[in-house]
């Protein structure tokens, strides 16, 4: 066991047990959200989890002021996200946060520095963060936040008076657009087809203009995906009032997936619901609800819709990983192959990697016009390059380039194939293609958050860390999961290059749950933990790192970071060889075509 001083912060839901009590699942869904929107934010100050409670949770801060920071600006997010929903889904968290010491027992942490934040968040106003007064004086020169003096409380359990420092919120077109399919995949491809059936109207007829206008832009939100074909208007909208099976629907439309769901009205307020659902044999594979205050009536539509969309189209590319192969021959065709090598893509190991790149290379060579098959592959090339599971040459860029190019040429229309372009472009250094080819992605397709947190990249290598930072948070915060993306270990770079160390090491963290071998973060890992004067854990980091790739050098990494400003090459050289990553092996004779990661 070790002590160690530490900065607490507590948070729990007021009122939870009421709610509870009127809608389990529905509450418990709703804390799930909240609690995955606020995360990026525990994260990007540097916070560790160190458990969840039933109705709350404990997060772990080296930085009183950061604790602090942290506790304000989730308070300020739920703010924002409990004004768009009804007076009886609202959901508030108190938090108390405290600086004391705390005895470390594996991931655990207790003592008097966590019993004081318990009892703090305990008198904490609902919305609201009580500060012990030791943590505020500590803090308060480095504060934005401006906290009121509440004077001495008598805390439970809790021996002196604390006096205590609070913060509280109170302190503190889219009709025109016309639906269409811009799939170019030739249609014996388009194998994955979605039908949109219109959103139920639950309220008085009255309001029926809004159900359908939800569903019509979320056809047109759905189909600006080049991976499958969305149904037009006139194909689902037959369906409206009639009481079908969707198997029954899905047959006579020839659909493989479909959405549905239901709008409800109650003053201001909109509540929406949608699933997706595989009619075949009835499967729920997503279900999701919004609640939003009406206000600007458009905005708000749009801010579903991008929501909505987000949420689904990921999933609708898991399921078809997933899928059996569809042709009835044992000589599978491009698109079956292309399919099966997506799905050893989403099981995430070496060998699946490698497996995947071999189908895809297959896919291509039957059809040699599969744009997405192209995508993918320089997709999963760069990865593993990343990862460290791929051998890194000059070769195997130029091929990933080629690759990229020629999907964008065939397949003018996909945010994700020109996404990629920016990627490929950015890591060769080529700054300004790589920032047009980003927010061509983004205008292609503005509900698309791979695409926002691509143009995140573009600003990460150009030296602007801030918008990097705002762009990969909002990607995380939108629920993301789709793996063509890593927001964790990208913001651990980005929160490294502006000195903000703990928060890289919090997403570090974050990423080598889903990967412990990844090679970047390990590497950036041991620099954060180097330029935080941790001396021997980084040379512990640095071991782990050079134990898995035993011929890394600081020299042999660095050579293709293609960064545009030479301090930000400059800063994280620092922190690597301050780690005890060796520059460079004098023994070792390297072509000049090598690139690493």
């Amino acid at each position: 066991m070790e002590r160690r001083l530490a900065a607490i912060v507590c948070a729990d839901v007021a009122g939870y047990s009421r709610m509870m009590g009127a809608d389990e699942a529905g509450t418990h869904a709703t804390f799930k959200a909240h609690r995955s929107a606020i995360y990026p934010i525990i994260l990007n100050h540097g916070g560790r989890l160190v458990k969840n409670t039933g109705d709350g949770f404990l997060v772990e801060f080296p930085s009183i002021v950061e604790a602090i920071e942290s506790a304000v600006a989730m308070q300020a997010l739920m703010a924002e996200r409990n004004d768009h929903l009804p007076a009886d889904r609202v959901m508030q968290f108190r938090m108390g946060v405290h600086m004391g010491d705390v005895i470390a027992d594996e991931d655990e942490v207790f003592g008097d520095g966590v019993n004081v934040a318990v009892r703090l968040e305990a008198i904490a106003v609902p919305g609201g963060v009580a500060v012990s007064a030791k943590a505020y004086h500590e803090a308060s020169k480095h504060l934005s936040a401006t906290l009121v003096d509440a004077g001495s409380h008598r805390l439970k359990n809790i021996e002196e008076p604390v006096h205590v420092w609070t913060w509280d919120p109170g302190g503190s077109d889219t009709s025109g657009r016309e639906p269409k399919n811009t799939s170019n995949l030739p249609a014996q491809y388009r194998t994955a087809i979605v039908g949109v059936l219109p959103f139920a109207n639950l309220s008085d007829s009255a309001d029926e203009y809004f159900s359908d206008g939800l569903t019509e832009d979320l056809i047109h939100a759905l189909s600006l995906q080049s991976f499958y074909r969305v149904l037009s208007r006139n194909s689902t909208f037959s369906f409206k009032g009639k009481s079908l099976s969707a198997r029954l629907i899905a047959r006579e439309i020839d659909a493989t997936y479909l959405i549905q769901g239901s709008v409800r009205r109650a003053g201001t307020k909109i509540r929406v619901t949608a699933e997706l659902i595989a009619p075949e044999n009835g499967e729920q594979l997503w279900a999701g609800r919004y609640d939003r205050d009406i206000g600007d009536l458009f905005a708000m539509q749009d801010e579903i819709t991008t929501s909505l969309s987000a949420a689904l189209a990921p999933e609708i590319y898991r399921a078809e990983a997933s899928a059996p192969a569809r042709s009835s021959s044992t000589d599978l065709t491009a698109w079956d192959r292309f399919l099966r090598g997506l799905s050893h893509y989403y099981k995430h190991t070496k060998a699946d990697f490698e497996a995947s790149i071999d189908l895809c290379r297959e896919a291509i060579a039957l059809d040699p016009a599969l744009s997405i098959a192209r995508a993918y592959l320089a997709t999963i090339m760069v990865q593993g390059v990343q990862y460290g599971w791929i051998k890194s040459t000059s070769q195997l860029w130029t091929e990933a380039m080629s690759l990229a190019e020629s999907s964008v040429r065939l397949d003018p229309r996909s945010s994700f194939a020109f996404a990629i372009l920016s990627y490929v472009h950015a890591m060769d250094g080529n700054y300004e293609a790589a920032m047009e080819a980003a927010k061509r992605a983004v205008k292609l397709n503005p509900d698309d958050m791979g695409a926002r947190g691509v143009l995140g990249i573009a600003h990460l290598v150009i030296g602007e860390h801030r918008q990097a930072i705002e762009l990969f948070s909002t990607a995380v915060q939108r629920g993301n999961s789709d793996p063509r993306y890593k927001w964790a270990a990208l913001n651990a770079f980005s929160h490294y290059l502006v000195g903000q160390y703990d928060a890289s090491l919090s997403w570090a963290r974050e990423a080598l749950y889903l990967n412990p071998n990844h090679l970047q973060v390990l590497a950036v890992r041991a620099a954060a933990l180097a330029q935080l004067g941790r001396a021997e854990e980084a040379a512990k980091a640095a071991q782990v790192l050079l134990g898995n790739f035993p011929g890394l050098t600081v020299e042999r990494h660095l050579r293709n970071f293609r960064w545009k400003t030479p301090e930000d090459i400059a800063h994280y050289r620092d922190g690597l060889l301050k780690a005890g990553v060796p520059f460079t092996k004098l023994t070792l004779v390297e072509s000049a075509s090598m690139r690493t990661a």
